[in-house]
């Protein structure tokens, strides 16, 4: 099941990077460009930073191919796209989800040879999730969305949380990723309709003189 959350998560994130980018009138390779580093880059930072080499789209240029055609097919359909935001929306919240629970398997796989503690499997399960989104967003001149106030970053932290406690009280390994896909998405769905944020820190110098 994780594997078509995956395939559906890399192609509505790539499509997501081309909207950003056509946001910022880049051209043709700009657009292919970001689309690649917001669907596959949160997990190439991960390989990076855990050593778990060969980085896993170099053995399947299939997502190379699939994320830039994405991208670029989104340039030809964006007219259309408004009327599909919400349905995006959902997308980019399985993407998030499906990430953050890859990104700790990748690096629960990992911790025999490496013996990672619980903290840096959950900032793998992080990264995966939002580093994709933070490259986006940094070539794009915007705000990272993991800083805004939105619920986004955190979602993908109780995720990983959820997820490794139900692994360590032995829940089977299905029932574990479908219950804490079918959380997260709820929590971060919700987030978006209700508008459930973070507390916002707002520091002016000025105030205080």
């Amino acid at each position: 099941m994780l594997f078509y959350i995956y395939i559906v998560a890399i192609t509505a994130e790539a499509m997501s990077g081309a909207l950003a980018a056509g946001r910022r009138n880049m051209d043709m390779f700009g657009v292919a460009l970001i689309a690649f580093l917001t669907a596959l880059g949160g997990g190439t930072m991960r390989d990076i930073i855990l050593g778990n080499y060969p980085i896993s789209w170099t053995q399947h240029p299939s997502y190379v191919y699939l994320t830039i055609s994405a991208g670029l097919l989104t340039m030809l359909v964006a007219r259309y796209m408004q009327r599909l935001n919400r349905m995006f929306l959902v997308l980019d919240a399985m993407g998030l989800i499906a990430f953050t629970i890859i990104g700790c398997n990748v690096a629960l796989s990992l911790e025999p040879k490496y013996h990672y503690s619980t903290l840096v499997v959950v900032m793998a399960g992080m990264m995966t999730g939002v580093g994709g989104g933070i490259f986006r967003d940094i070539l794009c001149n915007r705000t990272p969305q993991v800083l805004r106030h939105e619920l986004y970053a955190s979602v993908s932290l109780l995720v990983a949380l959820l997820y490794l406690g139900l692994k360590y009280i032995g829940i089977d390994e299905n029932i574990n990723m479908s219950v804490s896909f079918v959380v997260g998405l709820s929590i971060r769905l919700a987030a978006i309709y209700w508008n459930w944020s973070l507390p916002v820190f707002s520091y002016s110098p000025n105030k205080w003189q």
